[in-house]
């Protein structure tokens, strides 16, 4: 089998803003071609596997995922027969649906189906046709897979015996935070979706008080406007405040919430080191955010 060239990786600035929503190891990356069950047809999309999760964007360069899919609790690998001489598809069979791959060389095919079992069986497959130089890679991948579990496993627990004090030192431990949280005021927030609409239309903010959230969204319908939402702090969960509520985990599930429920048309506001932001003087860290509503939806404004 002749040795095919590995698909080109991200430019590392990319690399870096992905690293800022999640900072799950990537094992593989390359074009899918993706069907699942709501879908009429396949999707296109650049895809990475980082950790058990394949994560999928419009393109190459695109920062933020349109879709992500977990496949630790994969039940089965199955090849389709395909009438494309070309290329590879297969089925994830999931305790909750099946998803159709296809790829674009039965070549890339075969070290797809060989990452996806190795991350989710946690041993290198035997039936996958690889040269020996990939098959030392999905050594590696094992390894590294086997690590991090390894570590998740081993978090610490704070002691039931804390009560209060432990709850106050939680607040200080840096986690892994979605990029589009800036520590602005309203009006703040407002300029820099006003003055960078390139850079996107969602800011996720604090809230009036040190426990809350807010998000400030620029909209385009008829015209440009700015609406604002409560993201309220619910024990260890979000409450986005609408008219009809939604609670969700973290911070990442509510950026995701907004950008599927408007389709993608609320994109977090990212910006590096090589964008000119406009608004001077604004700080920013990197902090949960979530995503907009589309204008059907029916929310308060904060105060």
């Amino acid at each position: 089998m002749m040795a095919k060239k590995p698909p080109k990786p991200a430019p590392r600035r990319i690399f870096q803003e992905r690293l800022k929503i999640t900072a799950l190891p990537l094992y593989f990356e390359g074009f899918l071609l993706v069907k699942r069950s709501d879908y009429q047809e396949y999707k296109h999309y650049w895809t990475e596997l980082r950790g058990t999760t394949l994560f999928f964007y419009t393109d190459r360069k695109s920062t933020i995922y349109v879709g992500k899919l977990d496949i630790i609790d994969l039940v089965c690998l199955t090849d389709q027969n395909s009438t494309e001489k070309s290329c590879a598809k297969f089925t994830l069979v999931l305790p909750k649906e099946e998803v159709q791959l296809k790829t674009e060389n039965t070549e890339s095919g075969e070290e797809w189906r060989g990452f996806i079992l190795t991350v989710t069986e946690l041993s290198v497959p035997q039936h996958v046709s690889l040269l020996p130089g990939q098959v030392i890679r999905l050594h590696e991948v094992l390894e590294r897979e086997k690590k991090r579990r390894l570590e998740t496993e081993r978090l610490p627990v704070m002691p039931a015996v804390k009560e209060k004090e432990p709850e106050q030192d939680d607040v200080d431990v840096p986690n892994p935070m979605p990029a589009c949280f800036y520590a602005v005021s309203r009006k703040e927030a407002t300029e820099m979706l006003e003055k960078n609409p390139s850079l996107g239309n969602m800011i996720l903010r604090p809230g009036s008080d040190s426990k809350n959230y807010s998000i400030t969204i620029r909209q385009e319908i008829e015209m440009p406007r700015i609406k604002h939402y409560k993201v309220m702090s619910a024990g260890k969960n979000y409450t986005i405040d609408l008219e009809k509520p939604v609670t969700l985990p973290n911070l990442f599930s509510v950026v995701d919430y907004f950008v599927k429920e408007t389709r993608g048309n609320l994109r977090p506001f990212i910006h590096s080191a090589d964008d000119n932001l406009v608004l001077a003087g604004v700080s920013e860290t990197s902090f949960p955010c979530s995503q907009l509503l589309g204008s059907r939806a029916q929310h308060r404004r904060d105060k």
